[in-house]
């Protein structure tokens, strides 16, 4: 399975980091708690360059707790401050909030000692699609300001929003890079959702993600889908989920298309477990 997904808007998004930039203090990276590292847009640090970063590991609801505070302390020992969040209970949006003042407030000091007259913080907020950027940005905001979807690349153009506080955010659209290198990367994009499924072998993505699971997560595969034990391949694990959930078509064939669907749909929305497929020893 071959993936690489680049649509002309994300080139135009691109563009318009690099032109919009001078005008931004701090920028906020949104990446996926469940797949930090790849989550990462390698061109951002090319981009964003020297100016001030605040992580923010969203859907943290849905990751492993141990793993996301072990991501914290890894941005921690570089100097960045990440912070687990999740939007739907509102859980880390007030630290967000104040991260973003704080990381720039001997600047925004600095030009009022020179006369300047106070202005609003201006952050920039860059992220892949479909990692809940809008989403995040409303609850921000304290109203409906940015589009949302649960499809990826929902968000287009560029928006000025006020947010609580002196702090005012421009979004972007979300932004893939135009080669994936690493396979492994993309397919853990395709897990969370990230690229489209219509562009996919969802069958053979569901596979790769039974995989992925069976190594570290069989017992959340047991547990799930009322199984004594998984298969000893992937295939197998796939069709005793099938038989489970009575994904059976006439002739008594599995549905796999269904079954793979499932699978997709309960493992972006939490229901196999909280789970994180990237640790940061797998950066060294």
């Amino acid at each position: 399975m071959n993936i690489n997904w680049f649509p002309g808007h994300m080139k135009k998004t691109r563009e318009l980091l690099k032109e919009q930039l001078k005008l931004i203090d701090v920028v906020y990276e949104l990446l996926d708690a469940r797949i930090p590292l790849s989550s990462r847009n390698p061109e951002i640090d090319e981009i964003i360059t020297n100016k001030p970063r605040v992580v923010i590991l969203n859907k943290a609801d849905l990751a492993s707790e141990d793993a996301t505070n072990r991501w914290v302390t890894y941005y921690k020992n570089k100097g960045i401050t990440a912070i687990p969040v999740n939007t739907i209970s509102g859980k880390g949006l007030r630290q967000v909030l104040a991260e973003g003042e704080a990381v720039v407030k001997e600047k925004m000091e600095a030009l009022l000692r020179k006369g300047r007259r106070e202005r609003a913080v201006r952050i920039m907020m860059v992220g892949i699609p479909n990692v809940g950027k809008s989403s995040m940005i409303n609850k921000l905001a304290g109203k409906k300001s940015a589009q949302t979807g649960d499809r990826p690349g929902v968000t287009k153009g560029k928006q000025w929003i006020r947010l609580k506080g002196n702090l005012e955010l421009l979004d972007t659209p979300g932004i893939l890079w135009p080669k994936f290198e690493d396979q492994e990367v993309a397919l853990k994009l395709a897990f969370t959702g990230a690229i489209r499924d219509q562009i996919m072998d969802v069958d053979s993505l569901a596979l790769k993600l039974i995989e992925h699971l069976m190594k570290e997560h069989s017992k959340n595969i047991e547990e799930r889908y009322s199984l004594a034990a998984v298969g000893e391949t992937p295939l197998e694990t796939m069709e005793m989920i099938a038989k489970s959930r009575g994904c059976i078509i006439k002739g008594g064939e599995f549905d796999y298309t269904r079954t793979a669907n499932i699978i997709l749909d309960e493992f972006r929305g939490g229901k196999i477990g909280r789970i994180t497929l990237e640790k940061p020893s797998e950066i060294e």
